[in-house]
């Protein structure tokens, strides 16, 4: 009688261990609200479109694009833990840690690069038919920006400073929506525009505009748009957020992929709702951004970013941004793929 009590207490005890399991096997995924502020550059809001990519998403994670206009309103819901990734950049993570006091901050994945190995760079235009032909003729001249200290600010005013020419002294800086910029130029409202993706692409843009200096006159490559997580978020969720970065690198070498061309522009004309032929010669080419296909920073050309930045006088710290970075997911994921 005891010997079949202890049998039918084992039973009962491998049962609820059994069921215990198949719980936590069908636990909840992980959700994962990530910030974005502008695609294509951005791939967060299409991350998953690619057919195949996400073996892992509504298994392990869910996510969950979340748009903002501009990189602060991100930091704000970072701290408060309204979103759990951020998107940013090199002009706004010291706003996060510094401004924001957000000192567990950590970088983690990349997503893309201003004027890397010969892929696009931020241009910044004159007409076509404008009398100015080199930067110092810019003295007296209005130029326009989307945001004062704005990534593509900084590096507009790096250009400048190289040529000796000083803000306010030498030039007036106005603030223009990118969308807005050609209007601007052609109403001889600014001298010179920013002209990025996908604007710098139209053929619109391109009847009316001359690049007078790129990005990379004042700085080279530059580091535009990477994730960043509050520590503690990775440490508790290391294996999901490993799951979706495995998932990203898939993502980014697909569309990276020549063989993928077509079906990559019609998603991102899909999701702009606009004819494909307005993305087909640049989209995922050289004519765009610079990816890592294994989205792994480049942390020195992001410490270089922030050493130029503090000598043009937008940064008062010293930042080793080294400090701020762990690689050691995104390496994890990509290794998976190979």
């Amino acid at each position: 009688m005891q010997k079949m009590k202890f049998v039918t207490r084992a039973a009962v005890v491998a049962t609820m261990a059994l069921g215990l399991m198949a719980s936590a096997a069908k636990a909840d995924p992980v959700k994962i609200r990530i910030g974005w502020i502008a695609a294509p550059g951005q791939l967060v809001a299409i991350m998953f479109d690619p057919p195949g990519v996400a073996k892992h998403k509504g298994v392990t994670y869910d996510w969950e694009p979340i748009h903002f206009q501009a990189s602060p309103n991100q930091i704000t819901s970072l701290a408060s833990g309204d979103i759990d990734i951020a998107t940013l950049g090199f002009s706004s993570v010291t706003l996060a840690i510094e401004n924001a006091g957000i000192k567990d901050l950590k970088i983690f994945a990349d997503e893309f690069q201003n004027g890397a190995d010969g892929y696009f760079s931020t241009r910044y235009s004159v007409l076509k038919d404008s009398p100015i032909k080199t930067i110092e003729d810019l003295k007296g001249k209005v130029v326009a920006t989307n945001g004062y200290g704005s990534g593509v600010h900084i590096l507009m005013v790096g250009g400048l400073v190289k040529h000796g020419l000083t803000d306010k002294k030498d030039y007036t800086t106005i603030e223009v929506s990118f969308a807005n910029m050609r209007s601007v130029l052609t109403e001889h409202k600014a001298d010179l525009i920013t002209n990025t993706l996908p604007f710098a692409m139209s053929p619109q843009m391109q009847e009316v505009t001359r690049t007078l200096f790129t990005a990379n006159e004042g700085f080279g490559a530059s580091d535009l748009s990477f994730f960043t997580a509050r520590k503690g978020f990775l440490d508790k969720n290391k294996a999901a957020v490993t799951d979706l970065l495995e998932d990203y690198v898939r993502t980014i070498q697909w569309y990276m992929d020549p063989a993928n061309h077509k079906a990559a522009v019609d998603i991102v004309a899909k999701f702009f709702k606009q004819p494909p032929e307005n993305f087909d010669s640049w989209l995922f080419t050289k004519n765009d951004w610079h990816r890592n296909l294994d989205a792994v920073p480049d942390l020195d050309v992001l410490q270089s970013n922030l050493e130029n930045t503090t000598k043009l006088g937008f940064l008062k710290t010293d930042l080793k941004i080294k400090d701020y970075a762990d690689l050691s997911l995104v390496k994890e994921a990509a290794a998976r793929v190979k």
